[in-house]
């Protein structure tokens, strides 16, 4: 395996914050915005976080949605390396069963070596869509046998990332470029590192699988929020030391908004549980204005999952939110949050991260 160091998976905690802080983009599309308009506030979100000592600033792959841009990981994170400079950039995550693995194993190799240092390669095994859509991607109906297939691809992915398929192997003359295959070549001059893999999970599969192999484990809390601390559990359970970890490290994906009162706090997420609404009753859609949000008429089903839906997103002002995301690192014991902020326009997302930054102390330049 080519070098991977722990301090390049652990974060610090910076300011007074209990954890290492870290941000989750969906590039949410909201009514009235261009998808242009939503990569451009992905990219003054991550100069921010950047500049306000957030650890991490990772993309999610999503398809067929609308009010989410973010289908191509890969793409977005090699703009958003040209515009920073320190924070790690990387996928929450690429849906592996999606993809050849050899085809991922090109592009995260690519953008190591445009961001030598700075790359994690976070994977799923879920879709990212519906099952006509994850059809199409795949062009194949048999959908479970992707997802069961995932720990074959996972080493199949890491063999590719090492270049290390043994002898006899129908892909041992293959090669991932660029990669460590260009070291050996004459004259060749490689890095010896490799983007860190990490399981990304919402349920207990990928939990165990991240223990057993000893990598880093990101848990979606932010949309299955009664199995965090199960999964989490078993993952801390099921580890065991490796060449990449001594010891467990998970992250956690935290749906947090912060604005300079509550009211206007609350509607912002409203705005986001009604593109939830509209998303799960197979309505997708550009993300709703808050204007929208507050006239719409809910059925009294709607208002069940709505109310259900906000009692997992941190809300209020900075201070209100500051206290919710330090009561979260404790009851659950994540070793880092990784804050996703779903709101219809840029501008309250900006604001968001930056008074979640104030109230947490983190760095001002």
């Amino acid at each position: 395996m080519d070098e991977i160091r722990g301090d390049e998976i652990r974060g610090r905690a910076e300011g007074t914050a209990a954890v290492p802080l870290s941000v989750l983009d969906l590039v949410t599309v909201g009514q009235g915005r261009t998808a242009t308009q939503a990569l451009r506030t992905s990219v003054d979100i991550a100069q921010l976080a950047e500049r306000r000592g957030f650890h991490r600033y990772w993309v999610a792959e999503h398809h067929s949605m609308p009010g989410v841009a973010s289908s191509s990981p890969a793409v977005i994170l090699a703009h958003l390396a040209a515009h920073t400079e320190r924070i790690r950039l990387g996928s929450g995550g690429v849906m592996l069963p999606n993809h050849a693995p050899l085809v991922i194993a090109e592009q995260f190799g690519t953008l190591e070596a445009m961001a030598p240092g700075r790359i994690d390669l976070g994977l799923g095994r879920a879709p990212g869509t519906d099952g006509a859509t994850a059809a199409a991607l795949r062009r194949t109906d048999r959908l479970n046998e992707g997802a069961d297939d995932f720990p074959q691809q996972l080493a199949e992915l890491t063999r590719f990332l090492d270049d290390d398929f043994p002898d006899g192997h129908p892909y041992a003359r293959i090669h991932a470029v660029p990669g460590p295959v260009q070291a050996t070549a004459d004259g060749g001059v490689q890095s010896p590192a490799r983007p860190p893999l990490w399981l990304l999970g919402s349920s207990g599969f990928s939990a165990r699988l991240a223990g057993v192999l000893g990598l880093p484990f990101a848990f979606a809390h932010h949309f299955s929020a009664q199995n965090t601390i199960p999964a989490l559990d078993l993952y801390r359970e099921s580890f065991r030391p490796s060449a990449v970890l001594d010891a467990p490290y998970a992250l956690i994906g935290v749906s947090a908004l912060a604005a300079d009162d509550e009211r206007e706090a609350r509607r912002q997420v409203l705005s986001g549980a009604l593109s939830m609404v509209r998303l799960r009753t197979g309505r997708p859609g550009l993300v709703p204005t808050p204007e929208e949000a507050e006239a719409y008429a809910f059925s009294p089903m709607e208002r069940e999952f709505v109310d259900s839906w906000l009692v997992n997103i941190v809300h209020g002002t900075a201070d209100q939110v500051r206290t919710g995301l330090d009561d979260l690192a404790k009851r659950t014991g994540a070793d880092e949050l990784m804050i996703t902020a779903n709101a219809h326009g840029g501008e309250a997302r900006l604001r968001s991260y930056e008074l979640i930054a104030d109230a947490c102390g983190l760095p001002t330049a």
